[in-house]
């Protein structure tokens, strides 16, 4: 299959898109982004890469770095971790405090703002610091990248600090139900500072590589968890990934994947590639318009999904 032909054909159908979306101007930082751009890269088992657009650009990955503190925290605590998070689909805002006053205090999936909070803190009791926490979730996702340049800007993670109040009353909420372990500014800032890591598309789509073969970097040879936890991962991200828009995606894109803010998106062809695509303008429900659209365009061009 011509990969790189029909990744061309992808960037020349979204063009007239690029104006359409909005950049998360909620979060100063990420308000100036120009929201005319778009990347996409996929990356097979053996490393070879294709890419169109803004491939190399840094952009920041936000709610995509999730998918990283979910794994890491399935490493250590396994089927614990669901005493503390729930796994289905919340169909709400994905920083609905409603929600979350309603089930006690435990959140309806890892992926929603809550649930990522909740990770992170039960990331920091196993390291027992929170600058650690950060320092180990920043070097796990440079080792299943294979690049060690990786790394976060903190003017973001400081600009989604002083305008991070939902967040905080979210980590305040659960902890009054006696769901978070650790202080609740520390817990919150860790959570923004591996949100505002920086990566390309080409870093992200190898970084999924893993997940798309049951938990091993067909690169490296690593495994970094088990295959039965891959399993949960993909399915978490196929039903949880993308907010209250995630039956949506599964529906026309077919594959498991995972948005940011940022405009980056994520997925994962299981035993075959790993994909992103970023282009910052986002729809109603805060994933990127133009990078949703380039995913589901892939899949039928390719034939290529999980369905």
């Amino acid at each position: 299959m011509d990969y790189q032909k029909i990744l061309q054909e992808i960037q020349e159908e979204v063009q007239e898109l690029l104006h359409k979306g909005k950049v998360a101007d909620y979060i100063p930082a990420l308000a100036e982004v120009s929201p005319a751009q778009f990347a996409m890269s996929i990356t097979l088992f053996d490393g070879t890469q294709f890419s169109i657009g803004s491939a190399d650009t840094l952009f920041s990955i936000q709610s995509i770095s999730k998918v990283y503190s979910f794994t890491m925290a399935l490493q250590f605590y396994s089927k614990e971790l669901y005493k503390r998070i729930n796994i289905e689909p919340s169909g709400n805002p994905f920083n609905s405090l409603v929600q979350l006053e309603y089930e006690n205090g435990k959140p309806r999936n890892p992926f929603i703002n809550a649930g990522a909070i909740n990770v992170t803190d039960s990331l920091i009791s196993y390291y027992g610091n929170d600058n650690i926490t950060y320092e180990q979730v920043l070097e796990f996702i440079r080792s299943i990248s294979q690049d060690s340049s990786i790394d976060s800007n903190l003017v973001v993670s400081n600009s989604e600090m002083e305008h991070g109040h939902r967040n905080l009353a979210l980590a305040n909420l659960m902890k009054s139900f006696n769901n978070l372990d650790n202080d609740v500014y520390e817990v919150v800032q860790t959570y923004f500072k591996h949100c505002s890591v920086e990566m390309s598309t080409k870093m992200l789509s190898r970084s999924m590589l893993f997940l798309a073969n049951s938990g091993v970097d067909p690169v490296s040879g690593v495994r970094h968890i088990s295959t039965a936890q891959a399993k949960r991962i993909n399915a978490v991200m196929l039903t949880c990934g993308h907010y209250d828009a995630s039956g949506d995606f599964a529906f026309n894109v077919g594959l498991p994947g995972k948005s940011g803010v940022g405009g980056g998106i994520v997925a994962v062809v299981p035993n075959l590639m790993g994909i992103s695509v970023w282009s910052p303008g986002l729809n109603e429900q805060g994933n990127s318009l133009v990078g949703t659209k380039a995913l589901e365009l892939f899949t039928t061009k390719t034939g290529i999904s999980i369905f």
